[in-house]
């Protein structure tokens, strides 16, 4: 039977990707409890669908084996999210002494064991004296870190080592939780790039022994500490209906707020999402700045200039009529 169907989905000449149905505008940040045993980009992409959302980015890998804050940023809150990639972390891990694997946790392969299957707490205090502040790490093999375009982790399981050239990373706080000689939790607040795996390893290493990393979660993503994390069942339950998801969203500003605000009259923030410099209350040449209209809606992120001036570093599309922003 011939149909003279003229729907968008049988249109002459469109390809599958265009004729796929785009998902809906959302905006803000949604800080995920990842689950064990997700990687960082199905939790990104399960979030993803269940907001039917047409655009999403994550703010830095967790393992499958860690659990915790993952900030996910929706829409115009991809924007933000180099700033919560360069942003210091906290976590709380497990270490398990006596045993070495080939990935530092505990879905490795044991690929060396100690005599020594315990510590002191005096031997451990001790070796974390040696860790806090700045320090060089050699990145793992099993990283996403690449070698000649290839990540390492790749290499690593063909049984590939190569050479890798330390990094320089900070260790803000460091600081035993939990005492126990087997299975010590400490608490690490530390830079972007550090880690926790090899910190891990090189800490009860000093201490005399081996270790690997058991338990992993991530509690902090500067500058979110004391929100609550939204959980993988919470986001199931709350996916037939788009007001109940969205609600769950933190503004995109919000990820920014250890910058100056700046708010604009009506004039300033028009020449402004023009792309022109504006007239600014004073400040320091250079500083960036959160930028505001007459109504307090969110414009983008400023470079305060020498001449009294604001020129625009990164602005905010507003959202055409209909469509949802969490830039309230």
């Amino acid at each position: 039977m011939k149909t003279n169907s003229t729907s968008p989905l049988s249109t002459p000449g469109k390809s599958g990707r265009q004729r796929r149905r785009r998902g809906r505008e959302v905006n803000g940040i949604l800080l995920l409890d990842k689950p064990v045993g997700m990687s960082s980009n199905q939790a990104l992409q399960k979030a993803k669908r269940l907001y039917q959302a047409n655009k999403a980015g994550h703010t830095g890998s967790l393992d499958p084996l860690a659990s915790g804050m993952l900030p996910l940023c929706f829409g115009q809150a991809t924007k933000v999210s180099g700033w919560l990639l360069e942003a210091d972390k906290c976590y709380e891990v497990v270490a398990s002494i006596g045993q070495r694997t080939d990935t530092a946790d505990a879905e490795g392969k044991v690929v060396e064991t100690s005599v020594v299957t315990e510590i002191s707490r005096v031997q451990l205090e001790h070796a974390l004296d040696q860790f806090r502040g700045d320090i060089e790490q050699i990145p793992p093999m099993y990283s996403a870190l690449k070698k000649d375009g290839r990540r390492l982790y790749e290499l690593a399981r063909k049984g590939e080592v190569v050479e890798r050239a330390p990094r320089s990373v900070c260790i803000h706080e460091l600081e035993i939780l939990y005492f126990d000689a087997q299975q010590p939790r400490l608490r690490v607040r530390c830079s972007k790039g550090t880690y926790i795996r090899t910190l891990v390893e090189d800490i009860v290493a000093a201490a005399g022994t081996l270790a690997h990393v058991s338990e992993l979660r991530r509690t902090l993503v500067e500058p979110f500490g004391l929100e609550t994390m939204v959980s993988m069942e919470q986001l199931e339950a709350g996916a037939l209906s788009p007001e109940s998801l969205d609600s769950l969203l933190l503004p995109t500003d919000r990820a920014l707020e250890a910058y100056p605000a700046v708010h604009l009259g009506a004039s300033e923030a028009f020449y402004l999402r023009n792309g022109h410099a504006v007239t600014c209350p004073g400040g320091e040449p250079g500083a960036i700045v959160r930028l505001y209209d007459e109504k307090g809606g969110f414009l983008g992120v400023g470079e305060l200039q020498g001449d009294g001036q604001v020129a625009p570093k990164r602005l905010f599309t507003s959202p055409l009529p209909g469509q949802q922003i969490a830039e309230k």
